[in-house]
């Protein structure tokens, strides 16, 4: 009966330890998130309010080296993960938001502020609340995840094709299912990393822990930054 009791305490002090874990990480994935996303809008807000700026960025080849960089070191930064020290991976997070910053800054030269910053509003109240789902509700949602992968290969696939071929059409609906999209993404995404945390914490594998934060940030920032790109194209009021 003692040792049955020692067990349960045991148990219990283990489980006590996972919860308070979780909660530090994901402190540590929604702070280095929030703090990718300022980064991005004061470069964005930087360079989208300097006119010469804008037109050294997106005139000519250095148009499409700019709209590509983000997408470029997303894959660089998956290629490299496991040689990366903690503290590098989130120097490249940061260094990826500066950059995804220049590549989105041309928003301010074509929409009004005020749209940007009630677009940056809802888009802000429906992460939150998408987010907040995923992390609570005791529905598994893993088999989300193929079909979201599916989708977001789909419209990367049809954005691409129509920045050479500029059909308002093709923008209309890659924007609608992205919408979509990424708002299944950030649950599902929120849901993986608590999960995955609580897989690993058991192990006590504190080096895949620690660069497991960045990774989670950098998905959720994603799921941001495209739900509000998204919804800005939809409901921006231009200049």
């Amino acid at each position: 009966m003692a040792d049955y009791q020692t067990i349960r305490t045991g148990a219990a002090t283990q489980a006590a330890a996972i919860d308070e874990g979780l909660r530090a990480h994901m402190n540590k994935v929604y702070g280095t998130m929030s703090v990718g996303l300022l980064l991005t809008f004061l470069v964005a807000w930087a360079a989208g309010t300097n006119e010469a700026m804008i037109s050294t960025l997106f005139t000519g080849m250095t148009r499409y080296i700019v709209m590509f960089a983000p997408l470029i070191m997303v894959f660089a930064f998956g290629a490299m993960i496991n040689k990366l020290s903690a503290a590098g991976a989130q120097l490249f997070f940061y260094a990826f938001s500066a950059v995804m910053g220049l590549s989105i800054s041309y928003i301010f030269a074509v929409y009004t502020g005020i749209s940007i910053a009630q677009v940056f509003l809802v888009t802000s109240i429906a992460f939150g609340a998408l987010s907040l789902w995923g992390y609570t509700t005791k529905k598994d949602i893993s088999g989300w995840g193929s079909f979201l992968f599916m989708g977001l290969i789909g419209i990367i696939v049809a954005s691409v094709i129509n920045i050479f071929i500029g059909s308002p059409a093709i923008m209309f609906a890659v924007s609608i299912i992205g919408v979509l999209i990424f708002a299944g993404l950030t649950a599902y995404d929120t849901q993986r990393i608590k999960t995955d945390y609580i897989a690993h914490a058991r192990h006590g594998d504190s080096e895949w822990l620690a660069k497991s934060a960045i990774m989670g940030a950098l998905s959720l920032y994603l799921n941001f930054i495209n739900m509000f790109m998204m919804l800005l194209s939809l409901f921006g009021n231009r200049e």
